[in-house]
């Protein structure tokens, strides 16, 4: 059971990592999005809604994007430097860092993202 404290907290975190200095993006064992927030959205230039109908491979500019989730999968992290398409269809490069959680009983994957200087 979960104590009040821990709701407070959980609900904090999230209000945190929606309005936080990095991107979030969580993804499932298929690829497909299924959360995101806000700074990414923008970062990307997609609304939430367009975000969450694409794939790691939509954005992801790399021809190995599955080979390299399938070992992130496998290992339960991964990290580097990427090339991603925006919505515009320019490139931005971003550092990140990927690892694998459990959410209600679901196996997800979370990733933070920041533009790489």
């Amino acid at each position: 059971m979960t104590s009040p404290d821990s709701l407070i907290q959980m609900s904090l975190l999230g209000e945190a990592v929606e309005d936080g200095p990095v991107g979030v993006l969580v993804a499932d064992d298929n690829m497909r999005y299924i959360a995101a927030n806000d700074y990414v959205c923008r970062m990307l230039g997609y609304d939430r809604i367009e975000l969450l109908r694409l794939r790691v491979t939509d954005v992801a500019q790399t021809p190995t994007a599955p080979d390299e989730y399938a070992e992130m999968i496998r290992t339960g992290v991964r990290f580097g430097t990427i090339a991603v398409t925006k919505k515009d269809g320019s490139t931005l490069e971003v550092n990140y860092r990927a690892s694998e959680t459990s959410v209600a009983g679901m196996t997800l994957y979370v990733s933070v993202v920041w533009p790489a200087e």
